[in-house]
């Protein structure tokens, strides 16, 4: 059996190892690989492994031994998955690796906006303080997450993780999600979309990119929306109309917005975002902790074994 790792470098860059995977068959190794050059080196593949590289029922279709996709990732949205269940080739996620780190990212970004600490540590460096009269100075509003309204979109791990996070905060936490009230953790109150937008002095995304939620923040959602209020998208990048967001933030509408993610990645230098001071944006980093990926990969090896025994799990076209 020929093991193919096409795009190996974001996940494992160096500091961790792949020797799991030889067990199970010959294992070879791409840091990244071009689209036009997928076919070539997936060949004679039976198993491929993939983090954002997409494959298409055109590429299945020249992949004769293919029997099985392994995604290094919780969203599988760069796989045709219909086009493999049609071809009898089982696909595998990475669920809940990532659920603390992502987190985390989150209310860094949260904290940073409402205590603005790099903005204080880059003007302390700068010489800002020792030069101060009073003992402590401040040029930008600091408020307390104690009391404010949390709207989260999408209750998944990474959304209930939030949400308990928010109220050890102090914070009020209302979702949108398709789970009953009653099945909701305690100090979660269900509301409509259009309730949790009006609702939310800070909205964070952590639903999954479809058709349905694609742009679902756009120029008539973000009227909706508090003045002033923040958003948090380390989801996916193509839920925000990153045009509208940035309008937002210009005319004052958006205090503030945070991503780990973009609708394009790497982002274009002139994305119109970049020009707005209270656009927060770090580069997809949210997921990639030395724990998350390390978890990654456990879970990875044991999706191949499970497979390779014949009891797959984690299958997302069953």
């Amino acid at each position: 059996m020929k093991i193919v790792e096409l795009d190996g470098f974001a996940a494992n860059p160096g500091d961790l190892s792949w020797e799991g995977l030889k067990e199970f068959g010959e294992l070879v190794v791409f840091p990244r690989t071009p689209a036009d050059k997928v076919i070539e080196r997936a060949s004679d593949a039976d198993i491929i492994l993939v983090n954002k590289i997409k494959i298409t029922d055109e590429m299945m279709a020249q992949l004769p031994n293919l029997k099985y996709i392994g995604v290094l990732a919780t969203g599988y949205n760069t796989i045709d998955i219909a086009a493999a269940k049609r071809r009898g080739i089982i696909v595998t996620n990475i669920p809940a690796y990532s659920t603390d780190s992502v987190a985390q990212m989150t209310f860094a970004h949260i904290l940073n906006v409402y205590n603005r600490v790099d903005h204080y540590a880059e003007q302390t460096r700068n010489g800002r303080w020792s030069a101060n009269q009073d003992f402590c100075y401040w040029d930008t509003p600091v408020h307390e997450l104690a009391g404010k309204t949390l709207g989260i979109i999408g209750l998944g791990n990474i959304g209930c993780k939030v949400a308990c996070i928010a109220r050890n905060f102090g914070m009020d936490v209302f979702a949108f999600t398709s789970k009953n009230s009653a099945d909701l953790p305690s100090g979660i109150q269900k509301t409509t979309f259009e309730g949790l937008l009006s609702a939310s002095d800070i909205l964070s995304l952590h639903c999954p990119l479809t058709e349905t939620t694609r742009h679902l923040i756009n120029k008539e959602t973000l009227g909706k929306m508090r003045k002033g209020a923040v958003i948090v998208n380390t989801a996916r990048g193509p839920i925000v109309d990153e045009t509208a967001v940035a309008e937002a933030l210009a005319n004052g509408n958006l205090s503030a917005y945070c991503a780990d993610v973009m609708e394009k990645e790497p982002p274009a230098s002139d994305n119109p975002l970049f020009a707005q001071p209270n656009a927060f944006i770090t580069p997809h980093i949210a997921w990639a902790t030395k724990e998350a990926r390390t978890r990654l990969m456990e879970i990875c090896i044991s999706n191949v074994k499970a497979f390779v025994e014949g009891h797959p799990v984690n299958i997302v076209n069953p």
